[in-house]
């Protein structure tokens, strides 16, 4: 069966990303091809031969690069003209790249202070841009008002960093709380326009696993997270969903 449409992923890790992939490309649920992000390409390479085994009969292709402004864009150029998304139009695209950063705040210099900030909120902003020109460019621009369709899923994987965090993470509070916001932003002035933004909230460990530490509630499974994105991705505009904790169900909050 051909794929139904396009996915876009970035932070292509062996635990959520690859749940995220994993659901989002399987034949018998998402259906979609995967264009995957990631910095290293020995990462890219090692999730997408897990996928070959575990989604079978899926288009997964992989594009290495970083969040800096021109690499992203660059990529982006790259899935464009992709043989294996000729056609295809863009469905879903997920921010779900790692950032984590501890230091005593007066250790902290104003020049790693911002570095974090500048990899991954403008990373975010980046990403946001390019995917939402290929909504637009894949579905037009009329708005939801006109058209009654919805042209896609913008997902940012937040944690609870974005709403509260601990002493010693100042650059890590400061860039999960400003991708909420901007998806906030984007929400608001995007559903209008027929693009369907989400934040969600990892409260709690992911694994790409499916045992103990599951069945018991102590971690969520990779591939409970993809489903959750692809039901997501498949919201019509009557109920859109925006802001979503993700738990497993011994966690305590």
């Amino acid at each position: 069966m051909p794929p139904v449409g396009l996915a876009i992923i970035i932070g292509a890790g062996p635990n959520t990303g690859t749940g995220i992939a994993r659901i989002l490309s399987h034949p018998k649920h998402g259906n979609m091809a995967i264009a995957l992000l990631a910095r290293r390409q020995e990462n890219l390479s090692s999730v997408a031969s897990n996928l070959q085994k575990t989604s079978p009969g899926s288009v997964v292709e992989t594009f290495a690069t970083d969040t800096s402004p021109t690499n992203l864009k660059s990529a982006f150029q790259s899935i464009r003209s992709h043989n294996s998304f000729k056609d295809l139009k863009l469905k879903v695209a997920v921010y779900s790249v790692k950032h984590s950063s501890k230091k005593p705040f007066m250790n902290e210099t104003y020049e790693e202070f911002t570095e974090s900030l500048e990899q991954y909120v403008g990373g975010a902003f980046t990403f946001s841009q390019e995917a939402l020109k290929l909504f637009f460019e894949h579905h037009g621009e009329k708005p939801l008002s006109e058209t009654g369709e919805k042209k896609g899923t913008l997902i940012f994987t937040g944690t609870l960093g974005a709403l509260r965090c601990s002493a010693e993470y100042a650059a890590y509070g400061a860039g999960r709380a400003s991708v909420r916001q901007l998806a906030q932003t984007l929400a608001r002035e995007m559903s209008a326009k027929g693009v369907h933004v989400v934040h969600t909230i990892a409260n709690g460990a992911i694994e790409d696993k499916d045992g103990e530490d599951q069945s018991m509630g102590k971690k969520m499974s990779a591939d409970a997270v993809g489903k959750t994105y692809l039901w997501l991705s498949q919201q019509e505009p009557e109920l859109w969903t925006h802001e979503l904790d993700m738990r497993p169900a011994a966690e305590k909050f």
